[in-house]
């Protein structure tokens, strides 16, 4: 590479270190930076390795910290030097050296690992980069290459818990969305301009994808947890499968009642925050006029939670493990294409109502669907919410009206299927959420 080049390059990378004006306190907290990302990464090594004899370990706390302080020196170095070269030939010659310690150590040990020497490298370039370029930038890569090394054990277990065929949707449906997005028409195709082609897969995909992230938190956790924490992963991929599976477990468990009526709550609480979230990624304009009631419901909702929780008692949440809910992958080929099938009929639906029959139409399609599904009514308001600014209130209003009727069914479906018991402790404080929900709407 020409020097020219080279200088060109390096000016283009430390835009707050100009030759010219060189503050002093800023190389200073720029090195201080470097050493704290080779102490951040350095105490997650020593920790792991705390129990390794003195003098057997090739890289540890004090190591790291060196290493990443080295790199901010090399760093300033290379800004002294104004040449790239000489970080290059730096970093060579630290890799090679550590590298062999690390060589050395794994063949004394017999094993083999090189998640050692890549911590080095790595906190060696982050120093360097920590003098260079954009402090913001080198802690936060500094902080998620620790967490990564924190949650070695964790990720091991989940991809053991990872099945194939979970692996490979998402490795189809990824493939389609990068082949498939750039060749969908992104327009609308209907009469009524609401049919975009792009736009509904890729609506698909996004609650698809949320809907994924519970349901891998149901595979991880499995049935160890208990099952607060499997409601509260069961209600970010279906609430409604979440509730189902309770009330099958309170029919064999009638002791348990409180407690798996709580975990309808909670379950119906996440998929709460799941509306207001989806909507809010739409169009934020909506997160107010649905935060207000929502987080007016939810406090009912939380409140009674912890009161069947403390009636449950002590100990008794211990007897009663985690079901294995029956939740199909979101991420399915199959799945995706009738979820984006649902949203198109949703869109259509509810435009054709607002055109032909008027609110009260549109607001009985909203209340119909949600029967079902909310997902897909959220997505049509939300849109609607935003191309009509004017009629940002009724949207809201049908997002809610959808949200209460599911609540209701699913309070319906604890009762017949868990029995008069668990349909009480569902409905009850359901009725009250949907009250206060209802009426923190109105005074808004």
């Amino acid at each position: 590479m020409p020097a020219s080049a080279g200088r060109g390059i390096l000016r283009a990378a430390m835009p707050a270190l100009e030759r010219d004006d060189v503050d002093e306190l800023d190389l200073l907290m720029r090195l201080a930076v470097a050493l704290a990302i080779g102490l951040l990464v350095g105490l997650e090594r020593g920790w792991r390795l705390r129990d390794t004899p003195e003098g057997q370990r090739a890289a540890g706390l004090r190591t790291f910290a060196i290493t990443g302080l080295l790199g901010g020196t090399a760093g300033l170095l290379t800004h002294s030097f104004d040449n790239l070269l000489f970080l290059g030939l730096a970093f060579l010659g630290f890799a090679g050296a550590f590298t062999a310690f690390h060589w050395l150590e794994s063949r004394e040990e017999g094993r083999n690992s090189a998640t050692g020497v890549i911590s080095g490298l790595l906190v060696f370039l982050l120093g360097a980069y920590a003098t260079l370029g954009d402090l913001r930038v080198a802690v936060a890569v500094a902080v998620a290459a620790t967490l990564l090394l924190a949650l070695r054990d964790p990720l091991h277990d989940w991809l053991r818990r990872l099945q194939w065929a979970e692996i490979r949707a998402v490795l189809i449906l990824a493939t389609m969305s990068f082949l498939a997005l750039p060749v969908l028409p992104n327009r609308t195709i209907d009469p009524w301009g609401v049919l975009n082609p792009a736009e509904i897969w890729f609506l698909a995909i996004m609650i698809a994808a949320i809907s994924f992230g519970g349901y891998v938190a149901v595979r991880v956790l499995g049935e160890k947890q208990g099952v607060i924490v499997a409601a509260l992963a069961g209600g970010l991929a279906s609430s409604t499968a979440t509730t189902l599976t309770l009330a099958r477990l309170a029919r064999q468990q009638q002791e348990a009642g409180p407690l798996l009526a709580a975990g309808v709550l909670i379950a119906g609480m996440v998929m709460g925050l799941r509306v207001v979230l989806v909507a809010g990624l739409l169009n934020r304009a909506m997160v107010v006029p649905l935060a207000v009631p929502a987080g007016a419901a939810l406090l009912v909702l939380a409140l009674a939670s912890a009161v069947l929780l403390l009636r449950d008692g002590k100990g008794k949440s211990d007897q009663t493990d985690s079901p294995p809910l029956a939740l199909s992958n979101p991420l399915e080929l199959a799945t995706a294409l009738k979820l984006a099938l649902f949203i198109a009929v949703v869109l259509v639906g509810a435009e054709l109502l607002r055109r032909f029959v008027g609110d009260t139409g549109l607001l009985l399609g909203a209340a119909a669907s949600g029967i079902a599904d909310v997902d897909a009514i959220t997505i049509a308001m939300s849109r609607m919410g935003q191309q009509q600014p004017d009629s940002l209130h009724l949207a809201a209003g049908a997002i809610l009206l959808a949200v209460g009727v599911n609540t209701v069914a699913k309070s319906v479906m604890a009762g017949s299927v868990g029995g008069l018991r668990l349909g009480l402790f569902v409905g009850g404080p359901s009725l009250l959420a949907l009250l206060a929900g209802g009426a923190a709407y109105w005074f808004w």
